[in-house]
């Protein structure tokens, strides 16, 4: 179930437009060629130009990333699906693989000024940072 020989991880949201975006984009960082790093949606919708923001000032650059509709996830190639949802109903994908739940608001929904909205970006991308961590200990370094 890998590609390449390595563990496929699929970061799973209802418009893959921020949470599981970010999320792809913290791990391809952090796990670079370990692991198989994918990010999808069952409603894609328009990339956040607040998470391209808020990654940007971390050093890490998503805007060749593509909202991508789950249905063209190749299942054989995922090993772990991890539910970024957190109002919404999370979409269901692989039931039989092992699943996480990585609750997060949609900063989509945040309202106020520019740096309002920014900063429930850079909350959910601090998050979701620190829980990278227990992807560590599935997948250790060989």
């Amino acid at each position: 179930m890998s590609v390449d020989g390595k563990p496929g991880v699929l970061f799973l949201c209802v418009a893959n437009s921020a949470r599981s975006q970010m999320a792809e984009g913290l791990a391809r960082q952090r796990f670079g060629d370990r692991l198989h790093i994918m990010s999808a949606g069952t409603q894609p919708a328009r990339m956040s130009a607040y998470a391209v923001e808020a990654m940007k000032e971390i050093g890490i650059d998503i805007r060749r990333q593509c909202p991508e509709p789950v249905n063209g996830i190749d299942p054989d190639s995922v090993d772990l699906v991890i539910t970024l949802c957190a109002e919404e109903i999370c979409p269901v994908f692989l039931k039989s693989r092992r699943r996480l739940r990585w609750p997060q608001e949609d900063p989509v929904k945040a309202t106020g000024s520019h740096d309002e909205i920014l900063e429930r970006f850079r909350a959910v991308r601090d998050s979701i940072a620190k829980k990278l961590d227990q992807l560590e200990t599935i997948f250790p370094r060989q």
